[in-house]
């Protein structure tokens, strides 16, 4: 059986795009051993490609008081809410690896309310998820709450930042039918044997 497309508008081939784009692409795949298909879905508008992954590095690569794995959480949980299978497998894998946990990212998608994470980590989902799906209700009450687990004001504009991000990102791939690449599936889910 034929594996289905990985989006429903044309995907260009690698060795046609504009060589930044091209060498983001071939690094991604040499250290990840696979080219996600997000890359290749969103490099049929190079400008666009650039402005999404700028924005993206800003807000997930960045070091500070929300760790990387807690970013990957805002991802999965947010991304379930807004039914994107590929941001949940995707952003699932790497909250596995990061936190060096095969269980969370699935208890994450499933029901954050019930995974296995701190009540500072819960607050943080609360509020990624009221951005998500109801920013307009965001009031003062909802940052004090954040600040009363240690979160600062710019700990809560990047919950928020991320939220929002990631609703974009999740329209835009159900909107393409952006499909998973198999290798995410299990990524961090067993350990490596020596």
């Amino acid at each position: 059986m034929s594996q289905p497309p990985i989006s429903r508008f044309p995907v260009p081939e690698i060795a046609d795009l504009p060589e930044d784009i091209r060498s983001r692409i071939l690094a991604v795949q040499e250290k990840s051993g696979f080219v996600p298909n997000v890359f290749l879905v969103l490099a049929r508008r190079p400008d666009e490609f650039r402005a999404f992954f700028a924005y993206h590095d800003a807000l997930m690569d960045k070091p500070g008081n929300v760790t990387k794995a807690e970013r990957e959480m805002i991802v999965v949980a947010t991304s379930n809410a807004n039914q994107c299978q590929y941001c949940v497998i995707a952003h699932g894998a790497i909250l596995r690896i990061r936190a060096k946990n095969p269980l969370i990212a699935d208890q994450v998608a499933v029901n954050y309310r019930k995974a296995d994470i701190t009540p500072r980590q819960r607050a943080m989902l609360d509020f990624a998820m009221m951005v998500a799906l109801e920013a307009h209700t965001v009031g003062d009450a909802d940052i004090a709450a954040l600040s009363a687990h240690g979160f600062s004001e710019e700990d809560v504009w990047d919950i928020a930042a991320i939220a929002a991000f990631f609703a974009m990102s999740n329209r835009l791939a159900n909107v393409s039918n952006m499909r998973p690449n198999d290798e995410f599936y299990m990524l961090g889910r067993v350990e490596k044997q020596a």
